[in-house]
């Protein structure tokens, strides 16, 4: 009966060993003690320890009391990943995609996303639909994508809402439909996604699954110009030179299309300078100076 006891204490005696260095990696992280939490974290990653593995693998990635080492980290993340550590899966299904630590795996990148997105993650979720939609790494197939995009859209993703309403908008893996459209576009708008808000000023601009309603063309045309979108910046400039949805303003029409210029878009060209000649050299000054000091809004990141 002793001989049994002491051989099932041996047998749990490493899973209590690295539990230990876990903790005590983790709360040297918290003191800002990188160095002996990459100790820590290694002794009971190489014990086996999948949370411990991930931490190592994210140490490695970010440098974090070592020298950057995208390939260390990418070895514990696949330590981690296999055994079903869904972070780790997301994190190594992106390295693959990027190529970080190793060439480009296009094929590599969507098993490890799908293995994550299959456990609810939805960036995962996301980017295996856009390795669908544009066939990377899998045939190509838009049905699967929206069914990806679906999930993460569910799940609350903005980019994931984005990409579900473009694929409505252009019938891509679904029938067409305006309204469905619309109504993932307003998700992603809502939570500050640029491009989503832009696509939704376009469908009150043209009446596209909504009644045509300049004003809140541009209500939304204004959050994505804010956000540095430069075709939101033209179509807002067009809109107060012609007093569309709001009173006309050669000002603002005028800022809006030398921001959207400056962005590297060149559509606005002639009619920044048909607005321009219209201005007089005090107007021209207070829209430079507001030129001048324009920075881009930041929206906070979703906590999803």
């Amino acid at each position: 009966m002793r001989c049994l006891v002491i051989f099932c204490y041996l047998l749990t005696l490493p899973i209590l060993t690295a539990c230990t260095h876990f903790q005590l990696g983790l709360s040297a992280y918290k003191h800002g003690d990188y160095k002996t939490a990459l100790v820590e974290f290694r002794q009971a990653a190489e014990e086996g320890d999948a949370e411990a593995q991930h931490n190592l693998g994210l140490l490695y990635l970010k440098g974090t009391g070592t020298e950057p080492n995208l390939a260390e980290a990418r070895h514990w993340f696949g330590k981690a990943a296999e055994q079903g550590q869904v972070q780790s899966q997301y994190n190594l299904g992106l390295m693959c995609e990027r190529g970080q630590g190793a060439p480009p795996d296009y094929a590599a990148a969507a098993a490890w996303y799908r293995k994550a997105a299959e456990q609810g993650h939805a960036k995962a979720q996301l980017n295996l639909g856009m390795l669908y939609d544009q066939g990377l790494g899998v045939k190509q197939n838009p049905v699967e994508a929206v069914a990806w995009y679906r999930k993460a859209a569910e799940d609350g993703l903005p980019e994931a809402q984005f990409n579900l309403g473009v694929s409505y908008d252009k019938g891509e893996g679904v029938h067409r439909d305006d309204a469905e459209a619309v109504k993932w576009y307003r998700k992603a708008a809502d939570q500050g996604d640029a491009h989503a808000q832009y696509n939704l000023a376009l469908m009150y601009d043209e009446g596209e699954g909504v009644p045509q309603d300049d004003r809140e063309a541009v209500k939304w045309y204004l959050l994505a110009a804010q956000q540095g979108e430069p075709s939101a910046q033209h179509n807002l400039g067009l809109m107060y030179a012609k007093g569309e949805g709001v009173s006309r303003d050669d000002v603002s029409a005028y800022l809006w299309l030398d921001l959207a210029v400056q962005g590297g878009y060149q559509d606005p060209l002639h009619a920044r300078d048909t607005v321009r000649k219209k201005l007089s050299p005090e107007q021209l000054a207070q829209a430079d100076k507001h030129i001048k000091n324009w920075k881009p809004h930041v929206m906070p990141t979703p906590g999803k």
